[in-house]
């Protein structure tokens, strides 16, 4: 297990864990975030540990081709209930992802120390939002880090069926159009399978990044 100094520095992903944790303590500056995230290295952790940096075997990613809208989420967006915004309210979405209540987890790993540190990053214009309203309200939304080809998701929220859904929708069609190479979701669950998310091997994840035209 490697241990971070204050020196800015990852080992090699290729170093990590079985389960995919690469280094541990250091911190959550703007400068290390970047360079994680350069790095295909997120943090993840509970209040309660110290941070972790991971780089799973298996990362779940979405490549725009295969996007997924049913037929009842088409009809939804041709409804027009809904109003989909981007970076208008990034504090709003990420303490709403830190408060929003999920099947089979008991707390957050999204700590106060996250809340600040990504919202520095939205600052410089790192991390960006997705917002979905419905009458004037936030309902639902994700955030993530901007890479410039790779936009790499870290958390989504929905107060209202399907709000989490259409923001992914609109970030990825997004995305797609200005020509970025893929959407990463990090690791596994059914929402994002649903919506056409696959698992790739890291060392393929690690080649689109490196690959930035």
């Amino acid at each position: 297990m490697y241990f971070l100094t204050k020196e800015l520095y990852f080992p090699p992903v290729e170093m990590a864990s079985p389960e995919g944790i690469v280094a541990v303590g250091g911190d959550l500056s703007p400068e290390r975030l970047v360079l994680a995230y350069k790095s295909g290295i997120f943090p993840w952790f509970e209040d309660d540990e110290p941070i972790l940096w991971w780089s799973p075997p298996e990362r779940m990613v979405l490549f725009f081709e295969d996007l997924k809208i049913s037929k009842s989420m088409r009809n939804i967006i041709n409804q027009r209930k809904f109003k989909v915004t981007f970076n208008t309210a990034f504090r709003d979405v990420i303490l709403n992802c830190k408060k929003i209540s999920r099947k089979d987890q008991p707390g957050t790993w999204i700590t106060d120390n996250m809340v600040e540190a990504y919202c520095k990053l939205h600052e410089l214009g790192i991390a960006k939002s997705v917002e979905v309203w419905q009458n004037d309200e936030l309902v639902g939304g994700l955030y993530g880090v901007d890479l410039g080809h790779v936009f790499c998701g870290e958390s989504m929220f929905s107060k209202v069926s399907n709000a989490s859904k259409l923001a992914f929708i609109a970030l990825a069609k997004q995305l797609e159009i200005a020509n970025y190479h893929l959407l990463d979701c990090q690791v596994y669950n059914d929402h994002l399978d649903s919506l056409g998310c696959v698992e790739i091997d890291r060392e393929d994840f690690l080649m689109v990044l490196k690959s930035e035209y």
